[in-house]
């Protein structure tokens, strides 16, 4: 892991000299985003749904992963809501597991100039590429990296205020959020601090959390840095007491930093990102809650592609891009003297296929996925079933699948 972190800092330290992407016009979102809606209500949507084959288990299944509806309304030049209704997994039934009906957005913008503008409400905060940025059509593979899917947990919203903008003169974004904080009650093995989201239901307010980020962009490079530092005890002082655990609007805190890099230019593109978690109170959470929880978690992608179609074209034609994507992650990389490893946790991905987007809305992909992970841990086989075949630390995902926004 030391190898990886030097090398990437010295890529980071080359490219921060340089870096601009333009954020393309593709939904009904970006236009009143950009406050260039030519109605006051408008009404667009993503959504994707692929079919996967596992070829250790010889099984293979079909899923309307998501569809998002997203609503948004123009008061006036400076006021605009905006909104997303998530149905994950086609559909909900009572006493029956999977699916999820889910508000991703519900916020207020209002913009203080051409430059400046405030957030109130459930929206997402700029961390990571794929938090803010998670359009189906516009990311390579069928399924969300596991980097931004469990370390990073995307996609990532509450509650909050935030300020964004831009400098005149020079090449820099910058957002800073207040937030909820998160649940450590709610964090579990396997999944890192995804579970402990409160997502906008009856989130804690006794415990906050801070996020900022900066974009420096030149040219066809653009390069970003950015963190998260907030409590994860929401209860009250007596009961957090009585739990051993640290109390306050900071209390118990988990701290994330990120940083990722950005190319694209004649039909190449290129991206890259490192994060890590801290939780260094984590063995007083597992004394609390017995959830696993490590001390420390990493995550880091390099992914290249692209377009075969790029030559003798006009801008913004269908693309065929070929890709492939290096994933690596340990969600147990540091764990606390009571908490327990758990090899399968530290894993290896390596992604490669193709996206066809016979226009920029719309994505029809195919990729394989190589996964390998680390050992299971038979301390933590708890009732084995009989009939269950034994853990496979390689196999390969086959998937194929459509998506698109609008």
């Amino acid at each position: 892991m030391k190898y990886l972190t030097f090398t990437l800092f010295l890529f980071f330290s080359f490219l921060s000299s340089r870096l601009l992407a333009q954020k393309a016009i593709l939904t009904t979102e970006d236009s009143l985003t950009n406050n260039l809606s030519k109605s006051a209500t408008t009404i667009g949507g993503y959504g994707n749904s692929f079919y996967q084959r596992n070829s250790s288990l010889q099984t293979a299944k079909v899923n309307l992963e998501r569809f998002v509806l997203f609503t948004g309304h123009k008061f006036n030049d400076k006021i605009s809501f905006f909104s997303e209704l998530e149905v994950e997994d086609a559909k909900v039934s009572g006493g029956e597991s999977g699916g999820e009906v889910a508000v991703e957005q519900a916020y207020l913008k209002f913009n203080l100039n051409a430059n400046q503008y405030i957030t109130a409400g459930l929206f997402i905060p700029r961390i990571g590429l794929l938090n803010e940025n998670h359009l189906p059509n516009t990311f390579n593979g069928n399924e969300r990296n596991y980097v931004e899917t469990f370390i990073l947990p995307s996609t990532w919203r509450e509650i909050g205020v935030g300020f964004n903008g831009n400098l005149n003169n020079f090449p820099l974004n910058y957002s800073i959020a207040l937030v909820n904080g998160l649940s450590s009650a709610n964090f579990e093995h396997g999944s890192g601090i995804r579970e402990g989201r409160f997502e906008g239901r009856n989130a804690s307010a006794n415990n906050l959390a801070l996020t900022a980020a900066i974009q420096y962009y030149q040219n066809n490079f653009k390069v970003q840095v950015s963190g998260y530092y907030g409590g994860t005890v929401g209860v009250n002082k007596r009961k957090a007491n009585s739990l051993g655990l640290s109390w306050g609007t900071f209390g118990t805190p988990v701290a994330l930093g990120e940083a990722d890099v950005q190319y694209a230019n004649n039909g190449f593109s290129v991206k890259v990102l490192a994060t890590i978690v801290s939780i260094a109170d984590a063995a007083s959470i597992n004394r609390a809650y017995a959830n696993n929880t490590p001390q420390t978690e990493y995550g880091a992608y390099a992914e290249a592609g692209y377009d075969l179609f790029c030559l003798n074209k006009r801008p913004h034609e269908n693309q065929l891009i070929v890709f492939v994507r290096d994933e690596k992650l340990n969600m147990n990389a540091k764990v606390p003297s009571n908490g327990v490893i758990d090899g399968t946790l530290d894993q290896n991905y390596v992604v490669a296929g193709f996206t066809y987007l016979p226009v920029r809305n719309v994505a029809v992909k195919a990729d394989v996925r190589i996964v390998h992970t680390g050992h299971q841990n038979p301390d933590l086989v708890i009732n084995p079933n009989p009939a269950a075949q034994p853990y496979q630390s390689n196999y390969n995902l086959i998937n194929l699948g459509i998506a698109l926004s609008f």
